[in-house]
């Protein structure tokens, strides 16, 4: 089980999108139907110490009128490597990305609503737009419109996951309302189909329909599901400071002439056969970020030199910012702790999780699949 420590003082809510020729690789990528591609604690310190809830799903069945409560887990992910490949005429960047789910997120409880006319949203935290400006309702219109099923919810959103960290949080609460909005309606479309229609409202949703490790090119919507190249019990720690980073102005410092030239796939290609390391982490959206927030520069340089102490076996940022990760171990280094400038950052430890076929993430799966 995850745990994490929590700012003081919430940050507001938001959520961010996002926005090769190479020797066929050793391991053996899916679609998201199962069939085969081509693709290869001081009180001075004011922190509080949470642990996530068990997130089992609950649902209650009523054999007259079918199900009428379930709770999801609803986590987020990291980017093991980002690659921003191109600037595309409809002013989107192309990226090719190993995107992978982890062990932090939100429990979202939804439950049918006698209204005909409207969705009622409640959340833990402050700065949660409750109204359609929120992915869930987005999603949850979407799923109507699409299929004219007109359930209407009482949702309740127990929030776990920072904003403005580059880990998806919102993204994944948007999957997570498509997914119980069809298991209300008896399972009306598939999961390609709820897949699909994700990404008319977010880049980074169609990824959670994975089975939780994906390798993702387009804006991100184009989804390839691989067998998980890293061991599932590999520890990590998530470091965010309470800046987040604007996506807007991180691809805004971006230059695509300067990011790295190394071919996505041979990084993926390295991951699945030797695992992680600091040379494989790449992010090109760090160097812009760092620009936005040089701040988050000078923390990431701390954490690589507890790396260097052999504590992480690769530091990198994940998404666009403002969340650091270092790998190989749940525990961040030292100064953390000691110094006052970062009394108010947000920890958690984590893992790598995927999911089984036909079901939804749950916080304690350790699925393991390979695929053939």
């Amino acid at each position: 089980m995850a745990s994490s420590t929590f700012l003081c003082s919430h940050q507001p809510y938001g959520s961010s999108n996002y926005n090769t020729h190479f020797k066929k690789p050793s391991f053996h990528p899916f679609n998201s139907n199962g069939s085969s591609s081509s693709l290869p604690n001081s009180s001075m310190t004011r922190r509080i110490r949470a642990t996530a809830s068990n997130s089992r799903t609950e649902d209650e069945v009523d054999k007259d009128v079918g199900m009428s409560r379930l709770t999801l887990f609803s986590p987020c992910k990291i980017n093991v490597f980002l690659r921003i490949t191109g600037k595309r005429a409809d002013g989107y960047h192309d990226l090719a990305s190993l995107f992978h789910v982890i062990s932090l997120g939100d429990k979202i409880k939804f439950s049918l609503s006698p209204s005909k006319e409207t969705d009622r949203l409640l959340a833990n935290v402050p700065g949660v737009p409750l109204d359609d400006r929120n992915l869930i309702i987005k999603a949850l219109n979407l799923f109507r419109r699409k299929t004219g099923i007109n359930n209407y919810f009482s949702i309740h959103l127990d929030k776990k996951v920072p904003t403005g960290a580059g880990l998806g949080g919102g993204s994944s609460n948007a999957a997570t309302a498509l997914w119980a909005a069809n298991q209300f309606s008896g399972g009306i479309a598939t999961e390609k189909e709820l897949q699909e229609w994700s990404s008319e409202i977010g880049s980074d949703i169609p990824f959670f329909f994975s089975r939780g490790a994906a390798y993702c090119t387009g804006r991100g919507e184009v989804v390839e599901d691989i067998s998980p190249p890293i061991p599932l019990d590999l520890p990590m720690v998530l470091i965010k400071p309470q800046e987040a980073c604007s996506t807007a102005e991180v691809y805004k410092c971006l230059r695509v002439d300067k990011a790295s030239k190394i071919d996505p796939l041979a990084l993926l290609e390295k991951i699945s056969r030797d695992g992680i390391s600091q040379d494989v982490c790449i992010n090109d959206l760090e160097a812009p970020a760092f620009e936005v927030l040089p701040s988050l520069k000078r923390l990431k340089q701390r954490i690589v030199s507890a790396a260097g102490q052999g504590q992480y076996d690769a530091v990198f940022m994940s998404g666009s910012g403002s969340t650091i990760v270092g790998v190989g171990s749940p525990e961040p280094p030292k100064f953390i702790y000691d110094e006052e400038d970062y009394k108010n950052i947000f920890l958690s430890e984590a893992r790598f999780i995927t999911r089984p076929t036909d079901q939804w993430y749950t916080e304690n799966s350790m699925q393991q699949d390979t695929i053939e």
